[in-house]
């Protein structure tokens, strides 16, 4: 059978990867075309666009790139079309994804949508056009299915493919260590514009601890220049590439900025600090749109102040100096964490999640 997945970001990436792994050892015939990037297209997937073109976060960054963004989604429309698939797989992405899905349900097209769009965060109205657009939710967050239970719209619950995934990683043999230092990982994420507003910030933390090696992981859509000029003047911070899991095994503490990078901190058992800086215009707008208690994931599954999240203004070196001395100083505070992390082991589940939504997948395409 014919697929046809879109992801806009790295994290869609790695979970499209695994699942178009599970979809190729279910359907030995398939053909899967996608929108991703490296991962993806290193499982079998055929990449016509890459993320690293579509990754504009935060109401300023959109409007900036609004050209942009018509002329992919009418890109991706007419490829939907000259391929014409047996279902059409999305992954997260809901700025993009969600319009996809109104066009697509008027083409007669099936529909299943892979990890859902945040709206029990903010734009909770989403949901109309999710029942009536998406044929199937596939969820991996444990609190989703009574969200969207009380808007009478049945979803199924696979568990988050990032256990899985970190759990194989943890059994693989210990790589060469990166430093004879203690280290301290950074994960500024992957879009540019955010990366050159808080990389600086967290960066500036090198100088206050010259005894610990501090090392950023740089994700693949960001050139080594743009990188260079960030971290060039530290003298005790370095940057690896398609190496954030060797990295976080073997890190003491981690300064992360929100999202998935979150949780695969936390599943590695780092203490962390999460970091989060955007544009004053969009955070003004997120401000007055977000519904949650918390921003990262961590957080958000527990329910509780797990790590410590210092968002816009309150991302100042000053601040972010008290909260990582706390994490490399005291061992109560550490303790304490890393207790939390092994319930949230517990509460995101031990299931196969990406074999389960590809079976999904699978059986209503067929």
């Amino acid at each position: 059978m014919k697929y046809y997945l879109i992801a806009g970001e790295a994290s869609g990436d790695l979970h499209g990867s695994n699942l178009v792994r599970q979809l190729k050892q279910l359907d030995t015939a398939a053909d899967i075309r996608c929108w991703g990037g490296d991962l993806m297209q290193q499982a079998g997937g055929q990449v016509v666009k890459h993320y690293r073109d579509l990754a504009f976060m935060g109401f300023a960054e959109v409007v900036m790139n609004l050209r942009t963004i018509l002329r992919n989604m009418e890109f991706c429309k007419q490829d939907i079309l000259a391929y014409r698939p047996d279902v059409l797989v999305l992954i997260d992405y809901p700025g993009f994804n969600l319009r996809i899905a109104e066009w697509a349900k008027a083409q007669g097209l099936k529909i299943v949508y892979y990890i859902s769009p945040q709206v029990w965060a903010w734009k909770e109205s989403r949901v109309k056009k999710i029942k009536a657009c998406v044929d199937r939710m596939v969820c991996i967050l444990p609190f989703e299915e009574d969200f969207y239970k009380k808007w009478e719209y049945p979803v199924e619950y696979v568990g988050h493919p990032l256990v899985e995934v970190i759990r194989a990683a943890k059994e693989r043999p210990a790589d060469p260590p990166f430093s004879d230092k203690p280290i301290v990982a950074v994960l500024p994420g992957s879009r540019r514009q955010e990366v050159s507003v808080k990389l600086p910030i967290m960066l500036s933390m090198a100088r206050h601890f010259p005894g610990y090696q501090f090392i950023v992981a740089q994700a693949p859509s960001l050139d080594d220049a743009f990188m260079e000029a960030l971290t060039g003047a530290h003298p005790n911070v370095s940057t690896v590439k398609e190496q954030t899991y060797a990295l976080l095994r073997q890190a003491t503490a981690a300064l992360v900025t929100s999202g998935t990078a979150t949780l695969e901190t936390a599943l590695f058992g780092v203490p962390e600090v999460v970091c989060y800086k955007g544009s004053a215009v969009s955070y003004f707008f997120a401000r007055r749109l977000i519904k949650v208690k918390y921003i990262s994931l961590v957080n958000l599954v527990m329910d509780k102040p797990v790590v410590k999240e210092l968002i816009q203004h309150e991302l100042t070196e000053e601040n972010l100096l008290r909260e990582l001395t706390l994490l490399l100083k005291d061992e109560t505070t550490r303790q304490r964490m890393k207790a939390d992390y092994a319930a949230l082991w517990s509460r995101l589940g031990e299931r196969d999640a990406s074999r389960l939504a590809a079976e999904i997948i699978y059986n209503y395409a067929g």
